[in-house]
């Protein structure tokens, strides 16, 4: 399913640019929707996921709708259509890969210190896949088709193909949530009202607010990133030879984060990949020479393994289990969500306003700034208290 992503994330900003035909402030409201569906989404599909204990059906049923979503955008052209569609995925997408992430570490809990990270790399495996194999499915439509660029059109014409596309991807892997296990971890239950714990102790809200300020700096950016290089003389497949880059370093990095965390733990996982994706932006938004661009790339697999791993294994460290969807739910929210409303719509406004370097230089300062606190910012990981009067984790009637 996260593979999907792999033709989704890349292009979806240019496609609305160049395709759509969306000013930069309307590209970072429509890009915007899906952080703020998010908002209410990722925690919603956390809690039915605890208080229920049928994670592994509530993942099936988020991904099939996932892969209605993404197929549907493919219907609206207007900047209105296209605001409401994305917000149709969105109350099921946003909540994609915290579901999953929930499910993947009951599963690897007991399966050894690599487990999560040897299934997390599949992700970023079909992720490379699709985003170095859809630029060349794209010529061959377009050679079918008939379709050529011309002065003043998008310089992907037909890129809406990536709508059903994307939507088939993630509907096989909606087919294969049916081959999940749904006992053990997976079937615990939580008490009404209890994720509220979670808002009053101190480690996970610290969590919050960095993650909060790490998605400020950096999704942004990275979302506008096809803009960024089209603007500096790439193409489509520049965007994709990079992602190669990028993906280079994650897939072992990813893979053995079990290794790491050991090594340094996740505070330390997370401020390396904020620090890491300060520097990226900052060559990128001083240099604004693709010479320097294309090597820096390579950081983002540092980024990926040391924020979006690190994030959700230091919940993973502070959150009962009863409450890993919940807690892997306000993760998402708080930090893709709403970092990644205010992310995208200022980065949004300095691209039409400043210039295309302006959010990488920005954010990229901000997020140096930021790893660099993470010592002071963040405590060491632990769990809060269980209280005498709440029912135990392991009892599966609890509710």
């Amino acid at each position: 399913m996260l593979g999907g992503l792999g033709i989704w994330f890349p292009f979806y900003s240019l496609y609305l640019r160049e395709n759509a035909g969306l000013s930069g402030t309307q590209v970072g409201i429509v890009l915007a929707m899906a952080p703020l569906m998010g908002i209410a989404a990722q925690p919603f599909w956390g809690q039915v996921s605890d208080l229920s204990g049928l994670r592994p059906r509530v993942l099936s049923v988020i991904a099939f709708c996932s892969a209605v979503g993404y197929t549907g955008i493919y219907f609206a052209s207007s900047f209105l259509g296209l605001i409401a569609a994305t917000a149709a995925l969105a109350f099921f997408a946003s909540a994609l890969i915290p579901s999953t992430v929930s499910v993947t570490l009951a599963l690897a809990r007991d399966a050894g210190r690599h487990a999560f990270g040897f299934a997390r790399v599949w992700g970023t495996v079909g992720f490379l896949v699709l985003v170095v194999g859809f630029p060349h499915l794209l010529d061959r439509i377009q050679e079918a088709r008939g379709l050529e660029r011309v002065p003043g059109g998008p310089s992907e014409p037909g890129l809406e193909v990536m709508f059903p596309i994307t939507g088939g991807v993630v509907l096989i892997g909606a087919l294969l949530t049916f081959f999940l296990p749904r006992t053990g971890e997976l079937g615990l239950r939580a008490p009404r009202g209890d994720w509220r714990r979670l808002l009053r102790h101190g480690p996970f809200v610290r969590l919050l607010l960095f993650v909060l300020l790490a998605y400020l700096c950096l999704q942004g950016p990275t979302t506008l990133f096809p803009v960024f290089v089209r603007a500096h003389g790439g193409d489509m497949h520049t965007v994709s030879r990079m992602w190669i880059l990028m993906l280079a370093l994650e897939i072992p990095l990813v893979a053995f984060s079990g290794a790491s965390l050991e090594r340094v733990g996740a505070r330390g996982l997370l401020a390396i990949g904020v620090i890491c994706g300060g520097v990226r932006w900052i060559v990128c938004g001083f240099s604004g020479d693709l010479r320097w661009i294309y090597p820096v790339q390579i950081l983002h697999g540092v980024v990926v393994a040391g924020l979006v791993i690190g994030g959700p294994l230091y919940v993973e460290a502070v959150v009962p289990e009863r409450l890993r969807s919940t807690g892997q739910g306000l993760l998402a929210m708080v930090g893709v969500s709403v970092g990644g409303i205010c992310s995208q719509v200022s980065s949004g406004w300095l691209l039409e306003h400043v210039g295309s370097d302006a959010p990488y230089a920005a954010g990229g300062v901000a997020a140096l700034a930021l790893g660099c606190l993470v010592p002071f910012l963040l405590p060491e990981t632990s769990r809060p208290p269980e209280a005498d009067d709440e029912p135990s984790a392991s009892d599966p009637g609890a509710g």
